[in-house]
């Protein structure tokens, strides 16, 4: 099967029309086009019906406008893009597409236009401030979230410099190999030598949010001439990025390269001190303007400073300028589209090597049997050294040799193509384990590409799963996807129980029974999960990465191993005390069935029984929980699009949305897969139009 395969299999059944969208069941849409052009009109049409609201908000807010649309609590965004020049740089940006990128920039906003044009109830008047959307404005919200979310969110870069003091290049790591953000995503490519079937496997799993925003992910299939293939992207953008066509597939998740850099400028006076030389602020005046109260707007201006590190901001009363690098590079969406495109490894990298793509790990398997994973990113060259974490603070502004003009080339990123131990896994760690055994060695990198950090336990769990010399198929491949076990119960409970064996307090002594006859699971009805979970954020803090109270600390020469033991017997017994105390005093009991207290909600009232946890807990099916409440909680983020594929003849393919495919109030689609996200089922991807026919849900013509 060669290019178009997909395609050919599609046309097998009914002919399609010309521009069509076909709806299956689960509110997938399955998009057929005539043109490339006409497929991102499909997509932009299917994600106006699924996710209009969310649509029409995050693109007022990439436009810089949120605060004229819908009032004062959108302004600080507005200033931060602004002050950046974001506005100006996405016009900028979509003139340097190619005519057909331009062409298909300006089909998804047709398509989302005609859509809410077609449907003129769909969604409330205030987001109808923002139409009619255009081209500009599908490449503006790239750029905000790829370069203002990811690389250099607002929040982080403005974030107070404690203490900071301006002394030179720091020598200590950053990293703490947590989970302690959104629970990251996960990704596995397993090689033919190490599947039953003899061809290769990809898991995509991604983490982020499960509350509507510009994080939702949203499934679909795309086909038009010399383009077929199906995924899942972050609602907003027109083109998938976790996506498989019949020769290979691909994932990402979220890494910890540096792109953006934050300097402390030494003030002085009529400018700032640069190399010993007084340097002038270039002045801008910029404005917005902010809906108030009455529904009337009002102008406010601003001076914005720039120096010759870029934009200046005020942060706890000392200016800091924020550089971000790659913003003379428009091509991230040119380059997802290239690599589904793709239909062998050396076009898939072909695409990477012009990097455009500002972040993220990317896993990748295809029908050759090659699998690679590459910690990606366009990353600032600095000709001064310095490790991670100095890259990671408040740098010097008074020093010229510490603003990098120039970006470090493909080659030198960290990357594995083939290793010997047949698979690539990324958790959202460093590259230094991305195989067992290890291929990659951090010697070999400037210091500053990633931290020498600690493997978390996630990631440990990642990697031990699909290492060793078995064989996988693919029900196995599926089965270890969905295991629940802790690493951090497997290699501490024993400890545990070792260090309170004899202790007869009646708190203590129930404890060590419940946890004794526990099988480490986070299942729905395991007893001793949430009793382990309070013992654990004792142990390791509340982000679960805290190594003061193991004996032996996490090393890179045993890093699926590491860290272990107990340093003080009398520590974690009082610590467990208190656990069992605490759950004792919220569920009114110490052994509650897990998925009773733990519930998956898509935000409505129904929920289903929940397993899987935090991925510091060493839970390779993660979940993090929103806090406790009334004595139950359910998800803030985790398990989002899972999709698993096998390159066999047919291709093997299956998947589950979490949340489901739609986001609109009242779409059947906002919950009608959390009960087989409870019961660990997954959909069969329907890959050819007679299987779509036959889960038809209705057809559209855009």
């Amino acid at each position: 099967m060669k290019l178009a395969v997909f395609a050919l299999l599609l046309a097998s059944a009914t002919p399609a029309l010309a521009d069509e969208v076909l709806w299956d069941r689960y509110g997938v849409p399955h998009i057929h086009a005539d043109s490339e052009a006409g497929a991102f009109k499909g997509f932009g049409w299917a994600q106006a019906a699924s996710h209009g609201n969310i649509l029409l908000r995050m693109y007022g807010e990439s436009r810089a406008r949120a605060a004229e649309y819908w009032g004062a609590d959108y302004a600080a965004l507005d200033r931060y893009l602004i002050a950046h020049d974001a506005p100006e740089r996405s016009k900028a940006w979509y003139k340097a597409q190619t005519p057909q990128m331009r062409a298909n920039l300006d089909g998804f906003a047709a398509g989302i236009n005609a859509y809410l044009a077609a449907h003129p109830d769909h969604v409330p008047a205030e987001l109808k401030r923002v139409l009619p959307i255009t081209g500009v404005d599908v490449m503006a919200h790239a750029h905000r979230l790829m370069q203002f979310l990811y690389v250099a969110p607002m929040g982080r870069m403005l974030t107070p410099p404690a203490d900071f003091k301006p002394t030179g290049i720091g020598d200590a790591n950053n990293g703490d190999g947590g989970d302690g953000d959104a629970g990251g995503s996960n990704g596995w490519a397993v090689a033919p030598q190490r599947t039953s079937d003899g061809a290769a496997m990809l898991l995509a799993n991604p983490h982020l949010p499960w509350a509507p925003s510009l994080l939702t992910y949203y499934e679909a299939q795309i086909t038009a001439p010399g383009y077929s293939v199906y995924g899942a992207t972050q609602v907003g953008l027109p083109v998938l990025r976790f996506a498989f066509n019949n020769n290979l597939g691909f994932t990402n998740t979220v890494n910890n390269m540096l792109g953006a850099t934050r300097f402390a400028l030494e003030e002085a006076p009529g400018g700032y001190r640069l190399d010993g030389k007084v340097m002038a602020y270039r002045r801008v005046t910029r404005s917005l303007l902010i809906r108030q109260s009455d529904g009337s707007l009002k102008r406010e201006s601003f001076i914005q400073r720039h120096s010759v590190h870029g934009p200046v901001f005020d942060v706890d009363g000392k200016p800091i300028a924020v550089r971000i690098a790659g913003l003379d590079r428009p091509g991230v969406l040119q380059a997802y589209l290239d690599m589904g495109k793709a239909q062998d490894f050396a076009g898939f990298e072909a695409a990477l090597k012009r990097v455009q793509i500002p972040s993220f790990n990317i896993v990748y398997a295809d029908r050759a049997g090659h699998v690679f994973h590459i910690s990606n990113g366009i990353l600032p060259r600095h000709k001064t050294g310095g490790t991670h974490a100095f890259w990671a603070g408040i740098v010097p502004g008074n020093r010229s040799d510490l603003i990098s003009t120039e970006i470090e080339p493909y080659e030198s990123l960290p990357k594995a193509l083939d290793p010997p131990g047949g698979f690539v896994q990324n958790a959202n760690d460093t590259p230094w384990v991305n195989s067992l055994p290890r291929v990659i060695d951090p010697r070999d990198y400037p210091a500053y590409v990633a931290p020498l950090a600690p493997t978390s336990l996630r990631a440990q769990m990642s990697a031990r799963l699909l290492a060793g010399s078995d064989k996988l198929s693919f029900a196995e491949f599926q089965r270890r996807k969905l295991t629940t076990t802790s690493l951090m119960a497997e290699r501490m409970k024993p400890a545990l129980l070792a260090a309170v064996a004899s202790n007869p307090d009646p708190d203590i002594a129930a404890a060590r029974d419940l946890l004794t006859g526990w099988d480490n699971r986070f299942e729905p009805d395991s007893r001793a999960a949430i009793l382990f979970e309070e013992w654990a954020t004792r142990f390791a803090g509340p982000d679960l990465n805290d190594q003061a109270n193991y004996e032996r600390r996490w090393t890179l020469d045993d890093p699926v191993n590491t860290p272990s033991g107990i340093r003080d017997n009398a520590v974690a017994t009082a610590m467990l005390k208190a656990a069992a105390q605490a759950v004792m005093a919220r569920h009114g009991r110490l052994d509650p069935r897990y998925g009773d207290v733990s519930r998956f909600s898509a935000g409505e009232s129904i929920t289903f029984p929940g397993h899987g946890g935090a991925g510091g807990l060493g839970l390779f099916r993660t979940i993090s929980w929103w806090p406790w409440k009334d004595g139950s909680r359910t998800p803030q983020a985790g398990e989002t699009w899972v999709n698993l594929i096998q390159f066999t003849t047919p291709m093997k393919a299956i998947a589950t949305m979490s949340y489901g495919n739609s986001s609109q109030p009242g779409s059947p689609h906002r919950s009608d897969q959390l009960e087989a996200l409870s019961e660990k089922r997954f959909r069969q991807l329907w890959l050819t139009r007679a299987d779509v026919e036959l889960n038809l849900e209705k057809r559209e013509a855009y």
